[in-house]
């Protein structure tokens, strides 16, 4: 891999282009092959899941990302929740319109939910999510629970106060010089 730094836009970004002698010779997309050698290495280096993640933006990675679960003791930290964080942080922003992310997974929720949030505007999977469910990262039940009343859910979600928290909704709804997103 050679790092470099890529030019002056919105801050000098450590861009990362893969020298093709790393990439196995069916992997004809540098992208996808990334994310897919940050997998291979995750499970190799035993930090973390077999995930790997790069945001991409004007055809340069950004940001990459492996699953850090164990290694952090962080549940949220997914490949892509890694990759996405890491793009935010180093272009400056929380809105990521106009990048693609490439991961070796299918998206869990969580994830799927970021990369909306974040406003990714494209997203490249290898492994499906019946890939993954089959070798233990099954996440049926989330969607599962998803679709159930708050009152039926495994881990039971009790709406109180509602009334009180309002306030805040409301404050920012008449807020003047709030940032959206």
């Amino acid at each position: 891999m050679i790092c470099e730094f890529a030019g002056r836009w919105r801050r000098h970004i450590l861009t990362l282009r893969i020298n093709s002698r790393n990439i196995e010779p069916n992997m004809d997309n540098p992208f996808m092959a990334r994310a897919i050698q940050l997998s291979m290495d995750n499970v190799r280096s035993g930090r973390g899941g077999p995930f790997g993640s790069v945001v991409v933006k004007n055809g340069v990675i950004i940001a990459e990302g492996a699953n850090q679960v164990t290694s952090t003791n962080d549940p949220t930290a997914h490949a892509e929740m890694v990759a996405i964080r890491e793009a935010c942080k180093k272009l400056g922003v929380f809105d990521l319109e106009g990048c693609e992310i490439y991961t070796s997974c299918e998206p869990c929720p969580m994830c799927l939910g970021a990369i909306y949030w974040a406003r990714l505007s494209r997203v490249y999977f290898a492994n499906a999510d019946a890939d993954a469910s089959r070798i233990g990262f099954d996440d049926s039940l989330i969607y599962r629970e998803l679709a159930q009343p708050h009152s039926q859910r495994k881990i039971p979600m009790i709406q109180m106060m509602r009334e009180e928290a309002l306030v805040a909704l409301r404050a920012w709804e008449n807020k003047t010089n709030k940032i959206e997103y």
